[in-house]
């Protein structure tokens, strides 16, 4: 996937602000909150709980007007933040500046999580492209890998620091977008299910719910799975014509669901738009986001490949 020419700014700014230790964090971001409290601005800030509790108790009673959401929650599936995190809060108050915390890298975040933050973040810049909103993220610079600092470079057209702020001069959001755009490799015991057509969709449901069993699912987190295969089949049924391949195996902790077809994806922004009131049908890939641990996708012009994982240990 490779994002189009972006349009101007206007008044969005997306800063990296770049700290190592608590003291530096409070010193940038205490007084992003409370002036934009003092300019009557709104301001949420999702970011993972530690950092979250010592945001809360630096702010005093200011914490009462802030909205203040653990990111290791809200933001577990990255794919999940800019609909259900930043746009829910920011079009909340569309007549005003929004000020938005959003901390979706830590030092706990897997080899295979990383690749769906960073195209979260090159991905803030397009869903943003000319809002009224400030969105600043933070990196713990004495924790994080250096790639992970050099991708925020390039995913973040700013960067605060404890003593400065510049521009990045490594911007380059839609690189990243397409760097992590990885294959990933299903376990060779993955049990297949070949889906044909609408027939083939009810079947692979029941297929999804054995497998559920087999593998240890959650019985809580079955109609999840279910729902989710239905999207991601349907999906691939409904936009290339032809058949597509559902593979459920477990990655660890987590089962995963893979759906391959022969289209291209070629919207970036796919099942990270909030879908409007009034909107009918294009829900799927948000759906699946929604109650996803995380999913990674790979598109080329050769075909789309969704893995959308479920936790079911630990």
């Amino acid at each position: 996937m490779t994002i189009t020419h972006l349009p101007p700014l206007g008044d969005f700014v997306h800063p990296a602000v770049f700290y190592a230790s608590d003291e530096e964090y409070l010193a940038l971001l205490v007084p992003f909150v409370t002036e934009g409290l003092e300019q009557g601005h709104p301001v949420a800030a999702s970011v993972p709980d530690g950092r979250l509790r010592l945001l809360r108790d630096a702010l005093g009673d200011a914490a009462d007007d802030v909205l203040l959401l653990d990111m290791e929650v809200e933001g577990r599936n990255p794919g999940r933040i800019i609909p259900a995190v930043l746009r829910r809060f920011a079009d909340r108050h569309p007549d005003r500046h929004v000020r938005i915390i959003g901390e979706p890298i830590w030092a706990g975040r897997t080899h295979v999580e990383y690749p769906a933050c960073a195209q979260h973040e090159a991905l803030i810049n397009l869903a943003f492209a000319g809002r009224d909103v400030t969105i600043a993220c933070p990196y713990d610079t004495s924790s994080l890998d250096e790639h992970v600092v050099a991708d925020a470079l390039a995913t973040h057209p700013l960067v605060w620091e404890a003593t400065r702020r510049y521009d990045s001069a490594h911007y380059a959001p839609d690189a990243v977008v397409d760097r992590y755009n990885q294959s990933f490799d299903t376990a060779p015991d993955a049990a297949t299910f070949e889906v044909a057509g609408t027939a083939g969709a009810r079947e692979a449901r029941r297929f999804a719910t054995g497998q559920a069993v087999r593998l240890g699912l959650p019985a809580e987190r079955v109609a999840d799975l279910v729902l989710i295969t239905t999207e991601l089949v349907v999906n691939g049924l409904r936009h290339t014509g032809g058949g597509c391949e559902l593979s459920i195996w477990q990655d660890g902790t987590h089962l995963v669901c893979t759906v391959r077809d022969g289209g291209h994806l070629t919207d970036p922004l796919a099942g990270r738009r909030p879908a409007a009131p009034d909107q009918e049908g294009g829900r799927g890939l948000l759906v699946v986001n929604q109650l996803a641990d995380l999913v990674r996708t790979h598109t080329s012009p050769h075909g789309t490949t969704t893995h959308a994982f479920l936790r079911v240990t630990g």
